[in-house]
This record gives C-alpha cells, sequence and structure tokens, in this order.
C-alpha cells in the first residue's frame, strides 16, 4: 500500500513538473491585486506571474510625439464636412418651406413641384456654402493659432471664432468687422464655457467645501 502511494506521489509529482507547477508558486498575497472580473480564477498549473497580467498601461501603442487626442487639424476635415452637411439639410428645409409659400395660391402641377424643387437646391446650396466657408476659415485660422502659440486649448478657440467672424463680414466696413468679430467671440465663448462647465462645477464645490 505505501508503494503504490509513493508511485502515485511520484506519477504526480512528474505530472506537476511536466506542467511547470515546480516553478515558483505565488501566496495569495501575490494573487490578491490581480482583477479576476470576467476571468476564470488561476489555474495552479499555469506557471504565469500574475503581475503581468495587470494593464497599468495604455492598451494603444501611439507613435512617438503623437498626442492621445487629435489635434485641430485632423478634427478640421470632420467640421468642415460636417457644417456642409448640416447647412445642405437646413437649407433644404427652409428651401421646401419657402417654396410651399410662395406657391401656396397654385394648384398641384408640375410648374409648382419644378419651383418648389428649384427653391430646395437654391438654398441647400446657399447655407452648405455659408456655413462650410465658415468651418474652413475656423479650422484654418485655429490650426495656424495652435502652430505659433504651440498649445491647444480655449483660447485658440475663442480667438479663432473672432477672427473668422472679422474676416467674414469684413465687406461691410469696420462696423461690420466689429460686429461679425463680437458674434464669433459670443459663441466661442460659449462653447467654451459649455465644454468647461463640468471642470468649472467641481472646482466651485471644491472652493464651497
Amino acid at each position: 500500500m505505501e508503494s503504490g502511494g509513493g508511485s502515485g506521489n511520484k506519477t504526480t509529482g512528474g505530472l506537476a513538473g511536466f506542467f511547470g507547477a515546480g516553478g515558483a508558486g505565488y501566496s495569495h498575497a501575490d494573487l490578491a491585486g490581480v482583477p479576476l472580473t470576467g476571468m476564470n480564477p488561476l489555474s495552479p498549473y499555469l506557471n504565469v506571474d500574475p503581475r503581468y497580467l495587470v494593464q497599468d498601461t495604455d492598451e494603444f501603442i501611439l507613435p512617438t510625439g503623437a498626442n492621445k487626442t487629435r489635434g485641430r487639424f485632423e478634427l478640421a476635415f470632420f467640421t468642415i464636412g460636417g457644417c456642409c452637411m448640416t447647412g445642405a439639410a437646413f437649407g433644404a428645409m427652409n428651401g421646401l418651406r419657402l417654396g410651399l409659400k410662395e406657391t401656396q395660391n397654385m394648384s398641384w402641377s408640375k410648374p409648382r413641384n419644378v419651383q418648389i424643387l428649384n427653391m430646395v437646391t437654391r438654398q441647400g446650396a446657399l447655407w452648405s456654402n455659408t456655413l462650410g466657408s465658415l468651418a474652413l476659415l475656423y479650422s484654418a485660422f485655429g490650426v495656424i493659432i495652435e502652430k505659433t502659440r504651440g498649445a491647444e486649448d480655449d483660447l485658440n478657440t475663442i480667438a479663432a471664432g473672432t477672427m473668422t467672424g472679422m474676416l467674414y463680414k469684413c465687406t461691410g466696413g469696420l462696423r461690420g468687422v466689429a460686429r461679425g468679430g463680437l458674434a464669433g467671440l459670443t459663441l466661442t465663448s460659449l462653447y467654451a464655457l459649455y465644454n468647461n462647465w463640468e471642470h468649472m462645477k467641481g472646482s466651485l464645490l471644491q472652493q464651497s467645501l
């Protein structure tokens, strides 16, 4: 019986050595910091250091010198395209409204349909061109200011919006430049305030405490 028990221990020891269990063991303290959420308990036959399973670094590897967030140049294409599509949709709806209003005394016929369609396409192109031009100027000023200052913050947004409004209304004289700059300053200031609202609210709560 003892020989049988001894042979069984030898067999178990041989299997344990074959699967790597004879290596360095880890106590419960070593395994305490290993997150097991969504995982099966670690098998005692896996000779793996549990510290390698804890991911303290980023999941993706970025190129040298690359930022974790997209800059203004990368966002410029999305901004211009989005403004063009938004302007086209808004212009089409406005053109449909104007077309129906101008042809309300006409009966439903081919001339009325053609007139409404012309109004829709004209207004869609007009608004798409307007918003696309504003987005192009804003993105260009934003990229130039970012490269000049070497920083990306809300000051670039406000400055780009102000300069965009001034340049867009420069054909209206000094009064038009002032109105355009004021409009751009107001809109971009509200946008910056909206983006930092949670941060400002948290800061105020900390100061009150």
